[in-house]
């Protein structure tokens, strides 16, 4: 793709150009799912305990209620993997007979008003006979089995050796160990999960409206489920209030909401509650990573061992299955390291927690924090730099094929190290710590490298054994006579601002302006099949499908041009909604020309076909985007709080289409790793009761927490991509949590405390100091 329009004097891609969604949004004319009215609002009866079987389920006299006795009909959700020793397990849409998770629904409670059904829920009587919860995955097994298709508990089981790692091995001039936990998280988005049913008697269709990022396999998947066909069922992903990956997988209730507007043909609504949301919305980050590094006596790390356990929860989330955050574990660890030799061992487990699910980063987050921490606790004992110890690791030669098989494009990751030093002037940070130090002031200097595999099509989902393979994806392009372009696209953007980066696109390839052209997404009536907006893929896969389609139609106005024009194709210059002979004043509007593709079509003589409507199709192999953060924190050694003072992010996505919204994405996974690194965690007791059940428990970061964030792009224009564009919706969420810990674990140093545990709470800092003075003191 060329940057701009040949001859336009226009380009579009590459200008920070305000957002086409916007102005809707900040004036409140925004159309979300709970916005819709219905006859029936539902609420749900969930567990208060974490296990046990259900003895009684009893509702008020009179009221309408529902249990899984009226869903015998109705397929459990049971998402199917073929590798990796995976065991399906099912998931019924309403308890049956046994309960596996505190949260988990039992009963659906429907009313005429959301108060009502509240009521109602509140008023129902159930009784269950409680029994051990396993919460631990490390307990697994020894614990009785949640599903008897895994009597150990272990869902998803891989392993992976290259063939010369013993001997390098056997060689290292040092093993360096590192323990690392992630505790669990939600992604708490702003507008909670929300859904919408409702029958149309003239046709026996069902429309569900629902707070989906996947609408077209949300389409499929309850299609399967209800055993109805696809046509019956229309989906609609309207204006989605962040997604996050918590909104990709599959909820049991959507499931249900569709049931009772088929079954009883009426209109059905639910809409979540920030509880709800709390413990019952998907999961995710549930790890605990141990990492050995074999390194040479230069610092280069040639050997590496990982041993990985998720806690998957109590079942199998759809479309991606609980392997997700195990095996991208697996797959990824080496990260942006030149790692020749790798073993790893990958577990899910089964416990009575609620369900994981992809959240933005997918198990990178967790990973990269305990690489990056090896890679420092490395350096110490090797008696390195951290910073030279990254240098000479980093993958420098492109192509470059992983131990995993993984083929990284070109990419700057010893640049982006270098650009993100030049800004923070170490030498001037150590002095300041330094002097700090003496007044009982503690400063940490954290740095991450790292690497974000993005925009990859079908083959790397079909490498992963999935029942269903996503990664392809296709756009329809279509100009009114009027001039005006419609987008159609499977895609289903939820914040991404993606409307208008796919609009410059296609200004560009047409000559005319964004603002004339329409993209329409999130609608299964209206938009081609997709797979949604997920793992920093839509641009690269929905903007390259866009390229094509643009392509195709701009080869159709010059040949409308040519025509009308008497020139030759390669002397027409599409700009400024014209099309214009090159050297000349002759021109031709590109409404006009789009006029007649449509009502003039006897001039052509049957040289070209009516109409202005092209599609694209796109299914790349992928590529990685790079990135170095720095993280400045100062950590109150009386209190155990963390303010980090100024982050620093040197990030690579190939070619930027729109840099505010490039810089938008990276600000946005910066904030929400700074929260995973030292607020947000979901807690349970040992009885399975989660005690993180609201935002004064479970703590995202506000601005308060957040400092300030200066960013520093370079733009390496990849050829793994039509675009030559790198996806980076998720970067900021991967490398942010690692360097503000490196950070907090380097302004602790003076203690000989580490803390290999997120998040780094004021508490879990206290304990490390206390235990630290208690064994000085014993000693």
């Amino acid at each position: 793709m060329s940057a701009a329009t040949k001859g336009s004097g226009t380009t579009w891609v590459g200008r920070a150009i305000r957002r086409l969604e916007d102005p809707a949004l900040v004036t409140g004319r925004g159309r979300f799912t709970a916005d819709l009215p219905a006859a029936h609002w539902v609420r749900f009866v969930r567990s208060p305990v974490a296990a046990g079987t259900i003895k009684k389920i009893k509702p008020p006299d009179g009221a309408f209620v529902v249990t899984a006795a009226e869903l015998a009909g109705v397929k459990p959700i049971k998402p199917m993997l073929y590798k990796f020793n995976y065991r399906p397990i099912g998931q019924p849409i309403l308890a049956d007979g046994v309960v596996r998770f505190t949260g988990e629904c039992i009963a659906a409670a429907i009313a005429a008003s959301e108060e009502e059904a509240e009521d109602i829920a509140d008023a129902v009587e159930v009784e269950i006979d409680e029994t051990a919860p396993l919460i631990d995955a490390r307990d697994a097994a020894s614990s009785a089995a949640l599903h008897p298709e895994a009597p150990d508990n272990v869902i998803v089981n891989a392993q992976v050796k290259t063939p010369e790692f013993d001997t390098a091995w056997r060689n290292a001039h040092r093993i360096v160990r590192l323990e690392a936990r992630s505790r669990r998280q939600n992604a708490t988005p702003m507008e909670p999960r929300a859904a919408h049913a409702a029958y149309d008697p003239a046709t026996g269709r069902i429309t569900l409206t629902c707070t989906t990022q996947m609408p077209h396999l949300t389409r499929t998947a309850i299609a399967d489920l209800l055993d109805m066909p696809e046509s019956d069922l229309r989906v609609i992903a309207p204006d989605v209030g962040g997604g996050f990956g918590q909104k990709m997988s599959l909820p049991p209730e959507y499931v249900l909401i569709a049931w009772l507007a088929r079954e009883h043909r009426s209109s059905f609504a639910w809409t979540e509650d920030r509880r709800e949301n709390l413990i019952a919305s998907y999961h995710s980050r549930d790890q605990y990573i141990a990492l050995d590094g074999a390194f040479d006596a230069d610092g280069k790390l040639i050997a590496l061992s990982a041993d990985v356990l998720a806690n998957i929860g109590a079942y199998s989330c759809f479309p991606t299955t609980c392997g997700v955050e195990p095996l991208m574990a697996m797959a990824e660890i080496p990260g942006p390291y030149d790692v020749r030799h790798y073993a790893c061992t990958a577990r899910g487990v089964a416990t009575n927690t609620c369900p994981m699910a992809p959240y933005r980063g997918v198990s990178r987050p967790v990973i990269t924090f305990a690489l990056e921490r090896l890679m420092d606790k490395a350096a110490v004992e090797l008696g390195i730099n951290p910073i030279d110890i990254r240098r000479r690791n980093l993958i420098d030669q492109f192509p470059y094929t992983s131990a995993m098989g993984l083929v990284f494009d070109e990419a700057t990751y010893k640049e982006t190290l270098e650009l993100a030093v030049k800004h923070v002037d170490v030498p001037a940070f150590r002095a300041r710590q330094q002097a700090l130090r003496k007044q009982g002031r503690y400063l940490g200097l954290g740095f991450c490298t790292f690497s974000e595999r993005t925009g990859y099509g079908s083959p790397a989902f079909a490498a992963r054994g999935m029942a269903i393979t996503p990664g392809w994806e296709m756009v329809e392009l279509t100009m009114d006579p009027s001039g005006f372009v419609e987008l159609r696209i499977g895609t289903s953007p939820h914040g991404q601002g993606l409307r208008t980066t796919l609009a410059q696109i296609v200004a560009d390839q047409l000559g005319i302006e964004p603002q004339r052209i329409k993209v329409i997404h999130g609608d299964t009536d209206r938009s081609p099949y997709g797979w949604g907006t997920f793992a920093s893929r839509s641009l690269v896969i929905s903007g390259g499908a866009t390229l094509i389609a643009a392509q195709k139609l701009r080869a159709k106005i010059i040949k409308l041009a040519t025509h009308m024009l008497e020139a030759a194709p390669e002397d027409i210059v599409l700009g400024d909604s014209a099309a214009t002979v090159a050297g000349t004043d002759r021109s031709i509007a590109i409404a006009a020309l789009a006029r007649d593709a449509y009502h003039q079509t006897h001039r052509f003589k049957g040289e070209i076909e009516p109409g202005m409507t092209e599609a694209g199709h796109y299914d790349p192999p992928g590529t990685f985007s790079n990135a170095c953060h720095v993280a400045m924190v100062e950590v109150d050694i009386e209190t155990g709080q963390v303010k980090v003072e100024k982050f620093i992010a040197a990030e690579d996505c190939g070619r930027i289409i729109n840099p505010m919204i490039a810089d938008g994405q990276v600000h946005g996974g910066i904030a929400q790793g700074i929260g995973n690194a030292i607020l947000e965690e979901i807690l349970y007791d040992e009885n399975g009761t989660i005690l993180s059940s609201t935002l004064a428990d479970f703590l995202p970061p506000t601005a308060h927490e957040i400092p300030p964030i200066e960013l520093h792009h370079l733009e390496t224009h990849t050829t793994a991509t039509n675009l030559q564009a790198k996806g980076l919706g998720e970067g900021g969420a991967i490398g942010s949590p690692a360097a503000v810990m490196n950070a907090i674990n380097d302004a602790l140093s003076p203690f000989g405390v580490a803390i290999d545990e997120m998040p780094a709470t004021p508490q879990r800092i206290r304990a490390a100091l206390r235990a630290r003075q208690q064994t000085e003191t014993a000693a």
